[in-house]
């Protein structure tokens, strides 16, 4: 199988700069996913929210997992366990408004180094919004208007540990579904594997490497682009050994964004995706996410009387 899709966004800027969108298109239309380098992100950065997210779950969180843990009687199980994940969340949200000053048990330091670390991700998935639109022949800032809805999109981080796991052939660390939104920046552990994707059939492993911030596209891109891109089905293995860290950022459309194809994206005697609100998505994906994304679209297409009126300028 070819090699998990690395894009070197330094490259954009130099005579690399076609081959490097070449790689960018190639990446979602075939794997749903690509790994950044370079994406100009401070490593001092990266590195402060490492040191406190691992001690904030070290602090705060470790106990209470153990304690779910020995609770649910989860290091005991002799047969898979299908309804829950071996992980230890908690989610901040940074637009439409901030909740980072809410959300207990956090230093000041790190929700200083949270806030600085969400506005750079949010500038950078504006960036690559972009990039996409070059690519699929979309005018400038056409995704980023799809997204805005009446109060812009919504940015928020979903922060998770995925602890050893003493049984990780019966209990996943997060089972496999696709992401309901638009598209994610993840910043995870650069020595504890377990993200896998599902690409032709087969689980492939997302490299870890220090520094990058690795690239997926949520349902919702799917539908934009009429399923020229798709979002792919990925999972977290649980591991025996060692704490993999997963930071997630979902910068998705507002809660009444009117979502649909692109209408120059729309070929003939192609199949047409569904138009939703998507709020309406959201509230359907919260019952049906660890389940296959396909029968989600057909139901809104059998319910679809939503208006379409021309996209939101910002």
């Amino acid at each position: 199988m070819e090699n998990f899709p690395i894009i070197n966004l330094e490259n954009l800027n130099g005579e690399e700069r076609k081959a490097t969108m070449e790689k960018i298109k190639d990446a979602c239309e075939n794997w749903g996913f690509f790994e950044l380098v370079n994406h100009g992100i401070s490593h001092d950065l990266m590195d402060t929210v490492e040191r406190l997210t691992k001690e904030h779950y070290r602090i705060c969180m470790e106990q209470r997992f153990k304690d779910l843990v020995a609770n649910k009687g989860l290091e005991a199980v002799q047969t898979e366990v299908k309804d829950m994940d071996w992980e230890s969340t908690f989610h901040l949200r940074h637009l439409p408004e901030s909740n980072i000053s809410e959300v207990p048990d956090l230093t000041d330091e790190y929700r200083k180094a949270m806030k600085e670390f969400a506005l750079k991700l949010e500038k950078l998935a504006e960036e690559l919004l972009d990039l996409l639109c070059e690519n699929l022949g979309l005018e400038k800032g056409y995704l980023k208007k799809a997204f805005y809805g009446s109060k812009g999109p919504t940015f928020g981080t979903k922060v998770a540990n995925y602890p050893p796991c003493p049984k990780p052939d019966l209990v996943k660390g997060l089972r496999a579904h696709t992401d309901a939104g638009g598209i994610i920046l993840l910043f995870q552990d650069d020595k504890v594997s377990g993200l896998q994707l599902l690409k032709d059939g087969k689980w492939v492993d997302v490299p870890p490497m220090h520094h990058s911030i690795v690239i997926n596209l949520g349902d919702q891109l799917e539908v934009i682009t009429n399923g020229k891109y798709k979002s792919v089905e990925h999972r977290v293995i649980a591991q025996s050994d060692g704490t993999r860290m997963s930071i997630a950022s979902f910068y998705n459309p507002g809660s009444d964004a009117v979502i649909y194809p692109a209408t120059t994206l729309i070929e003939e005697n192609n199949e047409v995706y569904p138009k939703f609100v998507f709020e309406d998505y959201m509230n359907l994906y919260a019952g049906l996410k660890f389940q296959a994304k396909e029968p989600r679209f057909e139901a809104f297409k059998e319910s679809s009387n939503v208006k379409l009126g021309p996209i939101a300028t910002v």
